[in-house]
């Protein structure tokens, strides 16, 4: 029987308990212990120092949604959906998990109605600084945020290689570029390619170790600075994936300037990111796009309005090639060339 529109809509007001659910569980890192097979709350509650009534009923709700599966005897399973939160598994989303239960972020979301009345910036608001700031003077949330993006790029990247032909680039610039995630990917994926990583140096600093996990490490060069300063030269193709939208027009003008400044005029320009949809579709972007209202104070945007920034930057808009993952790779070109 389908829901009645009361019922769809109390279940998506109660979204949040879910959301939040999940992220205890990521956090305590059920899912890798049941990898091995399945066991009782009463072992998982022992091998997370959790109390083991409450976190039966943490699980029992969480299999009543299709993350776990639970049995006779309080024993528990893994369901493809709960696999996704294991730590070492192609496409994991266990770090995103433990990002967005976060009490920092929760809270700025938590004044989402400020940034409706005023426009402003809902973290800056209730923080005092921005994310950036913020998370270069908490190193745990940091750590925790990397692991986030690193949990979406690896969801993303196989989408990514099969949606477009990175392959006709010898050397890749990842400007904003993590621990070299997206990086790692492509040099794993073409082994002819040479990357250079740009992102500043507390975040770049566990990129060695991602790289060298890859077996690309000898091919990438590492930079720590900012993009707002300066960007590498030399590249062919310069990625720029879930940047742009973290900022407002007349910044995001600025760095696509700072990277037109570096490029060659035969070289490429790859801005990996969301695409708004159509009038009453796509929930997942016109919700990144709240978010970014809340915490990075950004914009998803539709591709007019990513064909209006690029040319202001200097640059024309080639292509836009969707992908499986709910991201495109929106193309240009300096302007300047044929």
């Amino acid at each position: 029987m389908d829901e009645t529109p009361g019922a769809t809509l109390g279940r998506l007001i109660a979204g949040f308990q879910v959301s939040q659910a999940i992220h205890v569980a990521a956090t305590l890192g059920v899912a890798d212990l049941l990898d091995e097979g399945p066991r009782t709350s009463d072992e998982l509650a022992a091998a997370t120092n959790t109390h083991s009534g409450s976190l039966y009923r943490l699980l029992r709700a969480l299999a009543s949604v299709g993350v776990f599966h639970e049995n006779e005897g309080h024993l528990f399973s893994l369901t493809p959906m709960g696999a996704l939160l294991r730590s070492d598994v192609p496409g994991s989303l266990r770090g995103w998990a433990m990002y967005v239960g976060r009490p920092y972020f929760q809270e700025a979301w938590s004044h989402l109605e400020h940034s409706i009345r005023t426009g402003d910036n809902a973290f800056q608001h209730v923080h005092g600084s921005d994310v950036w700031a913020y998370r270069a003077e908490h190193p745990d949330e940091s750590a925790i945020f990397d692991l986030a993006m690193e949990s979406l790029t690896g969801a993303s990247n196989r989408a990514l290689l099969d949606a477009y032909d990175f392959g006709r680039f010898g050397t890749v610039v990842d400007v904003g570029g993590g621990n070299g995630a997206l990086l790692a990917a492509l040099l794993g994926e073409f082994p002819v390619m040479r990357g250079v990583l740009l992102d500043q140096p507390h975040v770049v600093a566990n990129a060695a170790a991602v790289l060298k996990r890859a077996g690309v490490a000898d091919r990438c060069e590492i930079v720590g600075g900012s993009f707002f300063d300066e960007v590498p030269a030399g590249g062919n193709a310069y990625t720029l994936k879930s940047i742009i939208h973290d900022y407002e027009d007349e910044r995001a003008v600025a760095i696509l300037r700072i990277c037109r400044r570096a490029m060659a005029v035969d070289a490429t320009l790859l801005l990996i990111e969301r695409i708004v949809g159509a009038l009453n579709e796509d929930p997942r972007t016109k919700f990144s796009d709240l978010n970014m209202l809340v915490a990075p104070a950004g914009r998803e945007r539709t591709l007019h309005e990513w064909d209006a920034l690029v040319t202001r930057a200097g640059f024309r808009l080639t292509a836009a090639i969707p992908s499986t993952s709910g991201l495109a790779v929106i193309e240009a070109v300096p302007a300047t060339a044929d």
